[in-house]
This record gives C-alpha cells, structure tokens and sequence, in this order.
C-alpha cells in the first residue's frame, strides 16, 4: 500500500556529476544571512578543552542547542549548551550552560540562573519535549559524567529531577545526543541518549605518548581502540519516572558504537517512530521500530550505515526531510576532514540510495562537518541544506594542507532537480566567516517567516543567522499540539499541499549535532497564498485535516479539532 502522503514525487533524477551544479544564469538567491548575536544579546562564551592543543578526545567535542518556547509565549529562546576544561574553574567561576528569554523585539535576555539552569560539567548535547505532558517543554542535558533532565515548573524556572526521576548513572558515560520520542504510543516522551566512549582519562593515552598522530602530528588519541559507549533508551513510566530498556527493546544490539547525533523520524512511513544516529568511525544505526516495543538496527541491510563504497565513515550530525518531494523522510550525514557528507536518498522501498554525488554535494572534502539542517530558507517549497565545520584538532593549524581550526559554513541551495548548488560564496559573511563550529539549531526566533540558525562555537560566542527573505514568497508554520498524543506531538507527520505542490515534514525530537531544532513545522509555499490542505497524522495514529488556510502565519493545531481523515486499510 502506498502511504497518503507519498505522491507528487519529483519524477526523475540528475545523472551523476563529480562538480557542484552549477546555476547557468546565477539568478539572485532569494535570502541572505545577517550575524545578529551581540546585538540580539547572544554573548556567552562556550569553553571546552584547551584552545591550542588537547590531550583527550573528550576536549574536542564541543557543545549542542537549542531552540524552544520554554514559556509559552509564542517566540522561540535559546539554550546553549557549554563545557569546561580539564584543569578546572575556581569555585563560583564555572561555565554553565545558558539559558536565553526572547524578549519578541529581536533581542535575549540572559535568564540562566533565576530559571534554576547554571549547571556547570563537560556539557554535551540537549533536546526538548513535554515529557509530563502538562503543557510545559522540559530538557534534557548530557554529559560527560550525569546527564541532567529539567522539568518546567510552567514559571520560567526548572526543577533538577534527575534523581527523582530515576536517571541517576551508577558510572561515567559519554552523552552526546538526545532525542524525546513516544517509541511505543502511549502518550508519553520516551528518551534516548546516545552514547560515544567509555573512556577513563586515566588510562586512555596522551599525544606525548607518540601512539596517536594526524598528518604526522602528534593528536589525542581515539575513538578506535577506546571502548565504545551503548546507547541508552529511557522509557516513560508516567508519574515522572523513566526505567532503562535499553536490552529489551534491541537498542544496545547496535552495528557501530560511537554515537554522536541522533534524531527521530519515521524512515518508512508506518506511523511509528523509528530512530537514525550518526557514529562515528562505525556503521551509522537506523533503529527501526518493530511496533511492538522493540527495535531493530537496520541501517547495514537497508543501505543507511556506510559510505557508497561500503566504508564506515565518522558521522557527527543529522539532518531530516525530503528533500525530493517524493513523500520520504531522508537523511544527511556530515562526517570527518578527508571525506564527504552523505546523502542518504529515501525512494520509500526499505532501502537507502546513496546520492552524495548524484546531488552534487560530493566536492567538498576539506571540512569537518557537525550541526546540519534541511531548512527552506528561500520559501520556495524545497529544502535547502545547512551545515556546521569545525576541526577536532587545534593543532591542524600547524598544517597548511587543512582549511584549519576554524571553518566556514556550507550552505547547499537545492535545484529542485535532485541536485544542490554550494551557494556559501555566493552567501558572503557571516556564511564565509571562520568558527570552530560545532552544534546548530533551527527554527524561526522572530516569527517573521524565515528559519535562522542558532551554533554553538567552541572557545567562542555562539553565531545567530536571521534568515532575511529577498522574495514575495509565501509561507505557513505550524504549532502541532497533542491530546490523545504526547503534548508536543513528537512524531507527528504533516502534509501540506498549496497550488498544487505536496510538502511532507515531521515533528522530530533531536537533530543536528547534539542539539533541538524548533518543534513547530515550516513550510516555504512560493507563490501561493492560500493552503489547500493540511494533514496531519497524530503520533498516535489519528489521522486529520485542515482546509484553506491562509498563508503567512502561526497556525496553532490541537489534536482532536481537525476533521477526521477515514484510514486506508
């Protein structure tokens, strides 16, 4: 059976091209970026390892973000996560991670620490949801060392409840990405969290031992021959506990081990919520769901883990959507320095195809890639893709072979004919500027329209893209609540179709490098006016629709107040 929101595919694909399409009459891009962080009061700066040279792996990681509505004031804030260093701070003196309120008027207010939020550690990785269901979006922090769950009071403060809520590790993991998600739709957020190495500084070796070097130049050690870490899925009891199922449910039955991004999705379009992490230095995972309260890892059999040479590549961030309009969810990769990021094609049979090159996004192998996103920034109808580069290594400044530390941003613009053009040049600063970039978070902080990007830079400000729209064209954003569901309907498919044009996009808990993109669904409409239709299917599986919606606006939809769509058997 072929599933509602599969048609209006784009009908063919490009032949294979070694270079980046390249536009015949470079028609004017429809959007530029412009650097707002200090001015929108964005100053914090995330520290983490050493700035010159590191001695463990674990100083090289950096940091994830996010954008959420912790207060329910209609306008997205900002979390960044943050680290510290192995010598440590004076007490009082920590980093902490921070928490920013949306003023509504292009500005943030810094409210870390009257939220209950300045929490200091090896800050890794953070994502969103109403795991309680009271209206509220909590959080999830990892680290090094504990992980940390928020629960929103609903007065712009948070409660620490790891403890309460049973979460409290008996022993040192290395939490990198996370991810809420209702696996198994009862009605609750789950949580998963990845998981990179077992590592113990104590053991693990130095660069002055000589056993590990890039290019000739000594480095920290790892990740192969260090201990992998298992990823770890928490599921939702209800009461505010969560009990570790990870053995039951098959996710510590994984091909690779080292994971670094993760983000949910439903790959095959079955209503359930399956789950695809980025390793690194191993076979990627796609943890199907077998709807029954297990998972399987798919990703080697169906085509998802390895580069299209049959090699393991370094997976760092994950992006989400179709691209192709093919009614498909598929999946970028950005991977390590010396090799590309990967294009993992969605065509809806179970299996992945590998359109790297195909796409034309094969080219650039001198960066290191982290947070990525599709997002249509043009609001043409199709995704554009964004992407975070950074070196691991400080010490690649030494090398004149490497485009260095600090890296600019890739931005692709899709050609709507299953390829992308690299329009970064194009683009100019701030797309050009060099940072030590590491997470990246998407969703539209000022409510006009266009998505932005949050990053997180190691040994730096964060970066703050407001996306400013160079075209008449139309656009639709949707705030998606649960009732039956959980209430930030994670896991929820829409499908919007405006003058004849079918878009399909998720509500996907986690994404990027360890970070959370905007819970609300975008969609970039051209020139249409008007919405024909909105489907949405509910996480629980109800099935509703919407009609004639103007375009150009927020359009809360509660589940429940829709027509009810009669399912196809």
């Amino acid at each position: 059976m072929r599933a509602w929101w599969g048609a209006l595919g784009i009908g063919g694909l490009a032949v294979l091209g070694l270079r980046p399409a390249a536009s015949e009459t470079e028609a004017p891009l429809g959007f530029v970026f412009a650097s707002v962080a200090r001015e929108a009061g964005l100053t914090a700066v995330t520290v983490f390892g050493g700035k010159e040279t590191n001695k463990y792996l674990l100083e090289t990681t950096g940091c994830g973000a996010a954008f959420l509505d912790y207060d329910n004031d209609g306008w997205l804030d900002a979390f960044l996560v943050n680290g510290t260093t192995l010598e440590g701070f004076p007490k009082g003196q920590e980093p902490t991670s921070h928490l920013y309120h949306n003023r509504g008027d292009g500005t943030f207010e810094d409210v870390t620490v009257k939220a209950g939020l300045a929490q200091g550690g090896w800050g890794q990785g953070v994502c969103a949801g109403d795991y309680d269901n009271d209206g509220f979006v909590d959080l999830a922090v990892t680290y090094w060392g504990q992980n940390r769950l928020y629960h929103n009071r609903g007065d712009r403060t948070f409660e620490d409840v790891t403890a309460k809520a049973g979460l409290l590790e008996k022993r040192t993991r290395w939490g990198t990405g996370c991810a809420f998600l209702d696996y198994d739709r009862d009605g609750r957020l789950d949580l998963f969290v990845a998981n990179y190495i077992d590592i113990d500084l104590t053991t693990t070796p130095t660069p002055d031992s000589g056993l590990c070097r890039y290019k000739g130049i000594p480095v920290a050690c790892g990740p192969p021959g260090l201990p992998g870490g298992k990823n770890v899925l928490y599921h939702n009891e209800g009461g505010g506990r969560f009990a570790d199922v990870s053995e039951k449910t098959g996710i510590t039955k994984a091909s690779g081990t080292y994971a670094l991004g993760v983000s949910t999705l439903d790959f095959d379009g079955d209503g359930w919520t399956d789950l695809y992490v980025a390793d690194d230095s191993n076979p990627n995972a796609l943890y199907l769901n077998n709807r029954d309260g297990t998972f399987t890892d798919v990703g080697v059999r169906a085509g998802c883990a390895y580069s299209q040479d049959g090699k393991p590549q370094a997976g760092m961030g994950v992006a989400v959507g179709d691209y192709d309009h093919n009614g498909t969810m598929d999946v970028f990769v950005t991977n390590f320095a010396g090799d590309t990021s990967t294009l993992h094609a969605n065509p809806g049979d179970g299996f992945c195809e590998d359109r790297t090159f195909m796409a034309g996004i094969g080219v650039n192998t001198r960066f290191l890639g982290w947070g990525t996103g599709f997002a249509d920034f043009e609001n043409r109808g199709w995704l554009d893709l964004f992407l975070v580069n950074g070196h691991v290594y400080p010490e690649v400044e030494q090398l004149r072979t490497e485009a260095g530390y600090k890296q600019r941003k890739v931005v692709y613009r899709n050609r709507t004919d299953g390829r992308f053009e690299d329009v970064t040049e194009r683009l100019g600063a701030p797309a050009t500027d060099r940072k030590a970039g590491r997470g990246a978070a998407f969703g539209d902080y000022d409510n006009n329209g266009t998505v932005d990007v949050l990053v997180n830079n190691v040994h730096d400000s964060p970066d703050l893209f407001r996306t400013e729209a160079r075209n008449k064209n139309h656009w639709i954003t949707l705030r998606l609540e649960g009732t039956r569901s959980n209430r930030s309907a994670i896991g929820a498919r829409v499908r919007c179709e405006a003058a004849g044009r079918a878009q399909v996009d998720e509500v996907r808990g986690g994404g990027s490098y360890a970070s959370q993109n905007d819970l609300r669904v975008h969609f970039g409409l051209a020139g249409a006016a008007r919405v024909d239709r909105l489907s949405v299917r509910w996480p629980n599986g109800l099935e509703e629709e919407w009609r004639d919606l103007t375009a150009d606006r927020i359009v809360p939809l509660k589940e429940g107040t829709g027509t009810a769509v009669k399912v196809k058997q």
